[in-house]
Order: structure tokens, then sequence, then C-alpha cells
């Protein structure tokens, strides 16, 4: 099949007539995917909310599996890689599964080597890549994700590696901008860098709202000095405002109508993430226990342990939803509380029983903190219940790998989330927390970044929460 068959073949597989920047975008791409393109390439795809990479990703995917062209899915979170697989209509993993060795079981294992990639010929496309960092495995940095992506990929035979993202989202953790969307930062890698950038909307900005502030945010950004951020509410009807008298209402109308996983707040910080939680199961759910069935919980933390025994089921991600459905009891140990419970996944239907931490339900960090999690290790890893002093210590790690308690599932409430936590996922109802930002913090491209990403988490409407007049002119009666 040739270049030209091959863009045909893409085009027959959208749902929508393209536009003229995507008919050029998709010549790019079928350029990109011949046997003639050097295996030493890269395609940096940038693409802006509403112009229509998710569905031009499917079309592509669909395009190669007919032409028989070993494709892969990737992305760097678990709830991306769902969120990927299911535009897509392909099965995604989360990057540290597919190229690491030793992701099996329940602990990751930091010495991992990078594993060997069998392929011939595969194209791999990694969704979200802004969100790839430099050091990925743990918090001291010890590897570059990025890096061992790239070195994976291109020791296959011919294969070569689309990354799509959104340079106006927020970077990773820690980094001024995304590596992963820098063309001198792969260039280092010593990779040829082919780039577009998708900017015009497929929707009409003037019936979405979302859409509408969206794009004004993301044109913004180009600007220096940044203007004064405004968001926009009327005329359009799937955008409100609702300040903190109001909110109970709201949400509780949102659960009502749209259920409470299609509905999220979003706030900017742990903290305030878990005091809105805290008063939502108050206030809203009138729950006193600590834990309650039907609660919805927030995955904080990757884990392959639980869902070693469930069928469809490689892993349960960091960002994942589950609701409990029963408990079954609660325990002290190593100086920690843990539950055990049955969760069910709402977006695959699917449910197992596991043992939960409940440290993290209202912890004022995004999972487990390391030296509480190197406690806990090592607690277990000296009990004389599971071993003696004889047992050594490769055999004592290796068993721990399976250990339920060192592997307990790390869970947050889940009505409130950060941003940072949300990113990668979508809901139809989004409420995003802008109440009480310093004045100082409105024109920096950090605020701007959280703004645009948190605006585009929404599906159906999103409702801005306190916003005051510097963002929004027409609250309280202003002009």
């Amino acid at each position: 099949m040739d270049i030209n068959e091959f863009a045909e073949r893409i085009l027959l597989n959208l749902p929508y007539l393209p536009n003229d920047q995507q008919i050029e975008l998709i010549a790019a791409l079928a350029r990109f995917c011949s046997p003639a393109m050097p295996s030493d390439s890269v395609f940096l795809l940038n693409g802006y909310a509403g112009t229509g990479k998710t569905s031009l990703t499917g079309a592509l995917v669909r395009a190669l599996r007919e032409a028989d062209v070993p494709v892969v899915l990737l992305a760097p979170t678990g709830r991306a890689a769902k969120v990927f697989g299911k535009f897509s209509r392909y099965p995604a993993s989360t990057i540290h599964r597919r190229i690491y060795r030793g992701t099996e079981g329940g602990l990751m294992n930091y010495n991992a080597t990078v594993a060997d990639n069998t392929l011939t010929g595969a194209v791999f496309i990694v969704d979200e890549a802004s969100m790839i960092g430099n050091g990925g495995m743990d918090e001291s940095g010890r590897r570059s994700l990025l890096e061992d992506l790239i070195h994976y990929v291109y020791s296959g035979e011919g294969c070569r590696m689309i990354l799509l993202g959104d340079t106006a989202q927020l970077p990773p953790v820690g980094c001024e901008q995304s590596p992963a969307m820098n063309v001198d930062t792969l260039k280092s890698f010593g990779l040829r860098v082919t780039r577009a950038v998708m900017t015009r909307v497929v929707r009409q900005a003037d019936s979405s709202g979302i859409l509408y502030n969206a794009t004004w945010l993301r044109k913004a950004m180009l600007h220096d000095p940044l203007p004064q951020p405004r968001i926009r509410i009327a005329p359009f009807p799937d955008i409100s405002r609702v300040t903190g008298e109001e909110l109970e209402d709201e949400i509780s109308d949102a659960y009502n109508n749209e259920g409470m996983t299609e509905t999220l707040l979003v706030t900017r910080s742990n903290k305030r993430a878990t005091q809105f939680n805290l008063a939502v199961r108050t206030n809203i759910l009138y729950r006193e226990e600590e834990l309650c069935r039907d609660e919805l919980l927030l995955v904080a933390k990757n884990n392959y342990l639980w869902s070693a025994r469930v069928k469809g089921l490689d892993f349960v991600a960091n960002g994942d939803t589950a609701i409990v459905d029963a408990i079954y009891g609660t325990e002290d140990k190593y100086g920690f509380r843990f539950a055990d419970v049955n969760l069910r996944l709402p977006d695959r239907e699917l449910a197992f029983d596991c043992k939960i931490l409940l440290d993290t339900l209202v912890s004022d960090t995004a999972a487990l903190e390391p030296e509480r999690y190197n406690a806990l290790y090592m607690a277990a890893l000296n009990d004389p219940d599971l071993f003696t002093p004889a047992t050594p210590m490769r055999t004592r790690m290796r068993i721990l790998r399976s250990d339920p308690y060192v592997n307990a599932l790390q869970v947050k409430y889940g009505y409130a989330v950060t941003c940072h936590k949300a990113q990668g996922g979508q809901w139809k109802r989004v409420f995003v927390d802008v109440g009480y930002i310093p004045p100082e913090a409105y024109r920096t491209l950090d605020f701007y970044r959280w703004l645009y990403t948190a605006v585009t988490r929404a599906t159906e409407r999103i409702t801005f929460v306190n916003p005051g007049r510097e963002l929004d002119p027409e609250a309280d009666g202003g002009v």
C-alpha cells in the first residue's frame, strides 16, 4: 500500500469530513508511517481542545490495523490509557507496564530494566505525552521515563513513535514545560522530529462555552505579557457560576441527573480536595462513618496485585474511580489502618476483593508519602510473623511483592480532586474551584495551564465555583 492509498484509508475511517488542516495532517501522518521514513523519526502532534485529535487518532489506528501494521497505544497514567483505549477502540496500556521488566505483581521494582521491544515495523502512539516527565520511576527521579520510552521503542527494528499532547495543559509536576513535547529535547536523543500543530476547531466555539473558554485561554497563553485571564459564561448553556452557598445544591442535582461517577469537583491542592471531600460526605451524602457502602473512591497509585485474578483487568490505575460494594472488616497493622472491601470499577463494570489503605483517604498528599511507605515496607520486611531471622533478604523482598498490606490499594475520597489527578480523564459535569486565588497568581502561565486543563475535563457542562470579579467581571452584578 502506497502513501496515497494509506492516507485515503485514514480519511475513510474518519467519522466526519475533515477540514484543510486535518487533510494536511493526514498526509503527513501517512508519510511518517510509510516504510520509507527513517527509523529514527518521531512525530510530535500538538492538538488543542476541540480540534479533532481524538477522532483523527482513532482513524489512524484503524487504518494501521487494516494495513497489518503493528500498533501500540500508550499513555503515562492508567486513567489516560483507559480513556485513550476507549476512544481509539483498541487496547492501551501505561508506559511503565509496557516498557519495564519487573512491573508484575504488586510493587514496582525500582531496579527494573527496560524490556526488549520485539516488534518489527510497529507504530507506537503515546497519548497525553505532555504529562511525561524527566523522572518517572520514583520521587527521587532515579529514571528518565522519556529516555527509557525512547530507548524501548527504537530498539525494535523499524519502529517509530507518535507523541500526542497539548502544550497548553499542565506540564509534569516539577517541570516548567513538557519535555516530551519539546523539539529540542527530542532532538537531543538523536531523533528526527516531524512536528504538527492542530489549532482549527472542529466544533463551533459559538455553541460551546467549554470550547470557547478553552480556546480563549490557549490563545491568551501566546501573549507576552499575559493578559488578565477571563472566563465567559453568558450566553453559553453549558457554562455557569455558583457561590459557595449554592454549591451543595448544585452538586446534589448533578449527582441526581448525571450520576456520581460523571460528576467531579476540580480544585488546586490536595488540602482543598480533602476539605471538599469531607464537606460532600457530611453535607450532601450525610455520612458519618469513615468508609461506607457506595463510597466513591479515587485510586491514588497504580496497583498490579489485586487485578491478577480478575479477567479483563490487567491493573488498577492511578486515577481510576471505584465504588465500594461491600466492607468485610477493618484492622490496624504496622501502624497503619486497612480495610478489606469489594470494589467495583464503574467504567469497566468489573468488581474484585482487595485490601485498601485507609490512611490515604484524607491525606494532604497525592498518595502515601515516600517516608511513610518506606516505614510500612520496612515493618513488613522485619515482621517476625512472616520471616525468621535466617530468611535471606532477597527472599523477603520477593515475598513482599505479593504481600496484601505492602500492596494495599491506596485510595482517596473521589468527589473532589486536584487538576493533576484529573488530567487525562473526562466527566460530563465538572465544577472548578476558582475561589480565593491570590491576584498575583492570575497572570502566570501556571494558572493559565491549570485553568485550561480544568476546563477541558468537562464534556457536557462546567460550573465555576466562587469566581471573583477579576476572573469573571459579570460576577456579583459586575459589568
